[in-house]
């Protein structure tokens, strides 16, 4: 009477690995302990160009054309065979004959408990395609940026020809009235070209508001105030963060309205203080610009509005925003305000 001998727990789990390796549709290798190739997926075979008469029982290290003998794959491998080490995401670049590939291995140790040694299932995912439309995209952002600071430069460098050509105006004219308009509209574009200097050592996206506005205020104070002791001129901001579109404009209003409290508040060398405010609530926010000036006119009606006022408007309108002018008592104070949006309910 002949007897079958039972299976051993090292044959099932062998089997049991042999099945999930024939079965996965992703590159998988078993090795043993010397790394020699045990059994490998068919999509290791189909991917990495290697012929099935030539895989169990050769080493890993010879496959192919030998790209697969690494030194530091080759000691990792070996240190997690012995269970010094492991490896949970290990790349690599193989070099084919058919070119480059950037691969991840992932190494899993398997221990047989009737001395029949170790086992190592090591799966393996080429990425090349991932990391070269990572690689395309990180050089896309860096031409965008390059290109974006040229464009910065040119604009900066146009707009003072552009001042220089007004100011060459300005003498050839007989006009006062003509004169000054066209003063007015030299000091508009200087302050578009304040703005632009500000912000071309930016980063791209997000501004960060409060170094943005406090190296305006310092830039234009530098500028227009001749004693410091006289006017002084500070700024506090929140710690907001706003798109750069939204940096410009509102780097427009300030400077706007810290030129026109300079140069109309304080006649006669008057001492006293500007100050800039700016603070987010949700959605909304107020900028709020105060001096302890002369305040406002008597009868507003003599006040012509000019060039800087219509500027304002249209930057404030463009940002969904109000002008709320007050008396400060001393003083005048401008802010400019955006309510958040409604709640809607149900």
């Amino acid at each position: 009477m002949s007897t079958t001998p039972l299976a051993t727990s090292s044959d099932i789990a062998l089997n049991l690995a042999l099945s999930l390796i024939s079965a996965s549709v992703a590159p998988v290798l078993l090795l043993d302990g010397d790394l020699s190739v045990v059994a490998a997926s068919q999509s290791f075979l189909e991917t990495f160009d290697i012929g099935t008469d030539r895989v169990a029982g050769v080493k890993m290290a010879d496959l192919g054309g030998g790209e697969w003998n690494t030194p530091s794959l080759w000691a990792l491998l070996k240190a997690t065979a012995y269970g010094q080490a492991a490896i949970p995401a290990y790349e690599m670049d193989l070099a084919s004959p058919s070119g480059s590939r950037r691969l991840v291995l992932n190494a899993q140790r398997l221990v047989y408990g009737d001395g029949q040694g170790v086992r190592l299932l090591l799966s393996i995912q080429d990425v090349t395609e991932q990391r070269d439309r990572a690689q395309q995209k990180d050089d896309l952002i860096r031409d965008k940026a390059v290109l974006i600071e040229e464009m910065r430069h040119r604009i900066a460098n146009s707009l003072q020809i552009i001042a220089s050509i007004l100011l060459q105006g300005v003498r050839k004219l007989s006009s006062d009235e003509s004169r000054d308009y066209l003063r007015d509209a030299h000091q508009r574009i200087m302050s578009v070209a304040a703005v632009q200097r500000q912000l071309s050592g930016a980063e791209l996206g997000d501004v960060d508001l409060r170094d943005y506005l406090t190296d305006l205020c310092r830039s234009i104070g530098d500028s227009m105030i001749r004693d410091h002791d006289r006017l002084t001129l500070s700024a506090t901001i929140d710690d907001t963060l706003v798109s750069s579109g939204k940096a410009v404009s509102l780097g427009l209003i300030v400077t706007e309205l810290l030129i026109n409290a300079i140069k109309h508040a304080f006649p006669r060398q008057r001492p006293g203080r500007i100050t800039l405010d700016y603070r987010a609530q949700g959605e909304g926010w107020t900028l709020t610009v105060r001096d302890d000036g002369v305040g406002l006119p008597p009868d507003p009606s003599i006040a012509k509005p000019g060039l800087g006022a219509g500027i304002i408007r249209a930057l404030a309108q463009q940002l969904g925003a109000v002008i709320v002018i007050t008396d400060a008592e001393p003083g005048v104070r401008v802010s400019i305000v955006c309510a958040p949006p409604p709640l809607h309910t149900s």
